[in-house]
């Protein structure tokens, strides 16, 4: 017995004495008494912190929502690439009637939350949590409010209501995924390390700060678009003075205004002068013209409509030229019961799309006036790619409203003042119809202007008044003007308004010319049907 514990104890001794995993045997010699595994007793079995086998993706819960969180990226990503198209060729049954820019903000807002997520997704942030979670609620309400108030349902559809929705959808995964991961880091660290670590590495603290800085970015877009979004719901219940009538298949509305009688005190129809605004709407200026006009007995009737995405019309499907606003215009005009006979009296850009309607009715169009008009072969400017491109900047930061925001406060701009009004080129609306006339100013719209020229009643008499200070400081535009005032050969006069800007009327000298070159044009009329 005695030498069997004796051996037994060498054994032991032998044992101690084996090398430790990791160390060299040539000290040691590797025998049968060597241990496999290291002792247990008298090492420790846990892990160091700094371990890169310390981690939250050993759990399957974590990198299930992980690649959850990609694929909803992806979807994301997809959905804001549509976002993106929309807005220069609408696909079917994506159309918005009011600015697309507010579905490419949320679905920009969505896409952007999950890529954050993922560029951070091992280091959770409670700050970063927080802010997701004011986040959501106030996108929340934001769905809220454009299904409750009936103008914001309308003009977003269901693509606005869906964008909105999803992006609060992501800012509440973002909390998700980020308290999941957290709850795996912490799970695997006492696990592998025997408590939840509580320090951070220089990296780590780099990562939660570059989340935080992004998410604050968010939240304040988010604020902002609040506060655009609520004198956007203020702005629509502003009535128009007019009606408002479906067209292009119930896609959209135009809206109609007409004063006056249809028909004299004999009887015979009334002799109706169509307006069609320049680069602002027709209510800027040219209302409260053709208002004093019938107050001063030149003219007895007039109408007007707004243009897709001007004042209170909506907005239309890219691609939209020319010849897309005059089949809008004629639907809408007909639908409200207006057949003419029509004196069009036009300024800027509108008399190309004038000339358009003119060309399609030349029976019921009994005179042509052209207020410093555009000529098709300047449509360049209009339609140069960094006006574009700047146009489309504009849009894409319209969501925020930071100068309409500032007007309303400051300033004491009202909900006329945005929808028609001095601040209504800071409308998400009318800066995408602006682009969409830019995107086709050069190319689809120049070719229906052209052809409206070939087919263009040469009987038709006209007038062309013309802004002395645009033609003092642009050539071109003079010999433009002269050209116009040849589109038919029935020319009545070509004034030149000294002292008048491109907006002629804005000037006492401007409206007078205008009305008496207006009223003879009617009475001619009337005494061609008589």
């Amino acid at each position: 017995m005695k030498g069997f514990w004796t051996r037994n104890d060498t054994a032991g001794d032998q044992s101690r004495e084996s090398p430790a995993p990791g160390r060299s045997s040539e000290d040691n010699p590797v025998d049968e008494h060597t241990r496999l595994l290291p002792n247990r007793v008298d090492s420790t079995p846990y892990l160091s912190p700094d371990d890169p086998a310390v981690s939250p993706y050993n759990l399957w819960t974590v990198r299930f929502v992980r690649w959850v969180t990609v694929a909803l990226a992806c979807v994301s990503f997809a959905w804001w690439v549509l976002m993106v198209v929309a807005v220069f060729i609408t696909p079917p049954g994506l159309h918005v009637r009011g600015s697309p820019f507010f579905s490419f903000a949320y679905a920009t807002i969505g896409f952007l939350t999950l890529v954050v997520s993922l560029l951070f997704f091992s280091v959770p942030s409670k700050l970063a949590r927080v802010l997701s979670i004011v986040n959501a609620l106030v996108l929340l309400f934001h769905a809220i409010i454009i299904l409750a108030v009936p103008g914001l349902r309308h003009a977003e559809i269901w693509a606005g209501v869906a964008s909105v929705s999803w992006a609060s959808l992501m800012a509440i995964w973002f909390v998700a995924a980020d308290r999941t991961v957290q709850w795996g880091k912490a799970e695997e660290e006492e696990r592998l390390t025997g408590r939840p670590e509580s320090r951070r590495t220089l990296l780590e603290w780099v990562a939660v700060m570059l989340s935080t800085i992004a998410l604050v970015i968010i939240t304040l877009v988010v604020v902002l678009m609040t506060c655009t979004l609520i004198l956007r719901a203020i702005d629509s219940s502003l009535d128009p003075p007019g009606e408002r009538y479906w067209v292009d298949g119930n896609r959209y509305q135009v809206h109609v205004y007409c004063s006056g009688n249809k028909t004299g005190e004999s009887g015979e129809k009334t002799t109706t002068v169509l307006l069609e605004g320049g680069e602002d709407p027709v209510e800027g200026g040219l209302w409260q013209f053709a208002e004093n006009a019938v107050k001063n007995g030149s003219i007895k009737r007039f109408c007007f409509a707004d243009r897709p995405g001007m004042a209170w019309s909506d907005t239309a499907p890219s691609p939209f030229s020319a010849s897309f606003a005059s089949d809008a215009l004629s639907e809408a005009l007909t639908r409200a019961g207006e057949e003419g006979p029509w004196v069009l009296a036009s300024a800027g850009i509108g008399s190309l799309y004038s000339r358009v309607f003119g060309s399609r009715h030349g029976e019921d169009v009994h005179g042509i006036l052209m207020i410093d008009p555009l000529h098709e072969d300047l449509l360049s400017r209009v339609g140069a790619p960094g006006r574009g491109f700047l146009l489309w900047i504009r849009g894409v930061i319209s969501p925020c409203g930071i100068d309409r925001i500032s007007g309303a406060i400051f300033r004491g701009r009202r909900a006329a003042d945005r929808v028609w009004g001095r601040s209504s080129y800071q409308s998400g609306t009318t800066i995408f119809a602006k682009l969409q006339e830019s995107l086709v100013a050069d190319s689809l719209t120049k070719r229906d202007v052209v052809s409206s020229r070939a087919i263009q009643d040469k009987d038709t008499p006209l007038v062309v008044i013309s802004s002395g200070d645009k033609i003092r400081k642009d050539m071109d535009w003079e010999d433009k003007q002269r050209d116009l005032s040849h589109l038919t050969s029935n020319l009545q006069n070509w004034d030149i308004v000294d002292d008048a800007p491109h907006r002629v009327w804005d000037t006492l000298s401007g409206r007078e010319i205008i009305e008496r070159r207006l009223k003879k044009l009617v009475m001619s009329s009337r005494s061609t049907e008589v």
